[in-house]
C-alpha cells in the first residue's frame, strides 16, 4: 500500500488518476476531472482574487496550510463586500509527502469550505522531486459578486470615519512561533484562521456603511494601517489601550522581542465606518461572538499618509510599515 507521494503521482499517468480519485474529487465533491469547472452565470460585479501559501509549519496550532488557504482566499473576496462563490486550489506536493497527511489538509479544506458556504470547483496538482519543495504549497484563487449597492474601497474613506477591529490582534504570528519552537501556553494559544465572510454578510444586511475593510494578515495591523493612510492620503490615529491583544499573546512578545501591531493574522478584520454607525457595528460584531469587537481610533486629515499611536503613557509613536520579515513563511 502507498503511503507517500511518488513522483508518479505527478506523471499524468495510472498514479495520478488514482490520487484524483481517491483524494481530490471526493473530498471537493467534484464529479469528474475536466480541463476547467464550468459555472453558471454569475449576475453583478464580480470580484477575483488570488493567493499562495507557503507557511510553515504545514500544521500549526488551531489549524493547517489547508483550512488556511481556504480561509485567506474568502477573507480577501469578503474586504471588497464580495459574497464569495468558488474557489480553485492549486497543490505543489513534494515526492514523500505522507499521503495521511494530504488527506487531513484536503479534509481540512472541505470542511472550511462548506462552513464558509463557498465550492472548490477545479484544481491542479504537480510533484516535485524530494529536496525541490518543503512539503506542500497550495495556490488558490476565487471567485465572488458584490451586490448592488456595495461600494467599499480605501478611497470611500474620509476624515471622522472611525476605525474597528473586529478581535484581538497577533494571535496567528505567535501560534506559528508556538509551534516551530515547540512553545506551549496556558491556555493553549491557537491561530485564529477563519472565514469572516458571515460578518461581512451581517453588516451589510443591517445597512452599516463600511468605507473599507482589510484583514491585516503578513505585516500585521500596523502594516496594514500604513498602507491604507498611504492609498488615501490622510491620518489614522489610533489608541494602544483600545487595540485587544491576548494576555499570552503579549507575554510572548515580550520574551521574543516581537510587536503584536505587526504579527500576523487571519481571522480578525479592521474596519472604517461612517461615525454614525460605529457603536452599532460594535455591538453587530460581539453578537455574532466576535466579544473583543471594539473601537480604536479615528480617520483625521492631517498629517496625511501618517498612522499615529497614542501609548498608553500618553505619548504618541509614528507606526511605519514592517520593514523585512518579523516572521518569514506566516500564511
Amino acid at each position: 500500500m502507498i503511503e507517500k507521494i511518488l513522483l508518479g503521482h505527478g506523471s499524468g499517468g495510472k498514479l495520478m488518476h488514482e490520487l484524483l480519485r481517491d483524494y481530490f474529487l471526493p473530498e471537493f465533491s467534484i464529479t469528474e476531472a475536466l480541463d476547467a469547472a464550468l459555472l453558471s452565470e454569475i449576475p453583478g460585479r464580480i470580484a477575483l482574487t488570488t493567493d499562495s501559501y507557503v507557511i510553515t509549519p504545514i500544521f500549526f496550532p488551531g489549524g493547517n496550510i489547508g483550512e488556511l488557504s481556504v480561509n485567506g482566499t474568502v477573507n480577501d473576496l469578503s474586504m471588497m463586500g464580495a459574497t464569495p462563490l468558488f474557489l480553485t486550489a492549486g497543490f505543489i506536493i513534494e515526492e514523500g509527502f505522507p499521503l495521511k497527511d494530504l488527506k487531513n489538509i484536503l479534509s481540512s479544506m472541505s470542511s472550511a469550505a462548506k462552513k464558509a458556504g463557498v465550492k472548490i470547483v477545479a484544481g491542479d496538482t504537480k510533484v516535485v522531486e524530494k529536496g525541490k519543495a518543503d512539503g506542500i504549497f497550495i495556490n488558490t484563487s476565487g471567485i465572488g459578486v458584490i451586490p448592488d449597492g456595495v461600494e467599499i474601497h480605501p478611497k470611500k474613506i474620509k476624515p471622522g470615519d472611525v476605525v474597528i477591529i473586529s478581535g484581538p490582534v497577533g494571535t496567528h504570528g505567535i501560534s506559528i512561533v508556538s509551534g516551530r519552537n515547540g512553545l506551549s501556553f496556558d491556555p493553549p494559544l491557537l491561530s485564529d484562521t477563519k472565514a469572516l465572510n458571515y460578518l461581512v454578510d451581517e453588516l451589510i444586511k443591517a445597512s452599516i456603511e463600511i468605507h473599507a475593510m482589510r484583514d491585516p494578515t503578513r505585516g500585521g495591523l500596523a502594516t496594514t494601517l500604513k498602507e491604507i493612510a498611504l492609498q488615501t492620503d490622510l491620518c489614522i490615529e489610533i489608541e494602544e489601550d483600545k487595540i485587544p491583544v491576548l494576555s499570552s499573546v503579549r507575554g510572548a512578545c515580550e520574551i521574543l522581542g516581537l510587536d503584536p501591531l505587526y504579527s500576523a493574522n487571519e481571522g480578525i478584520m479592521v474596519l472604517f465606518v461612517s461615525p454614525g454607525d460605529a457603536q452599532r457595528t460594535v455591538e453587530i460584531l460581539r453578537k455574532k461572538g466576535e466579544d473583543l469587537s471594539t473601537i480604536i481610533g479615528i480617520v483625521k486629515e492631517e498629517p496625511s499618509g501618517k498612522v499615529i499611536l497614542k501609548t498608553k503613557i500618553g505619548g504618541t509613536r509614528l507606526l511605519e510599515m514592517l520593514s523585512g520579515e518579523q516572521l518569514p513563511r506566516i500564511c
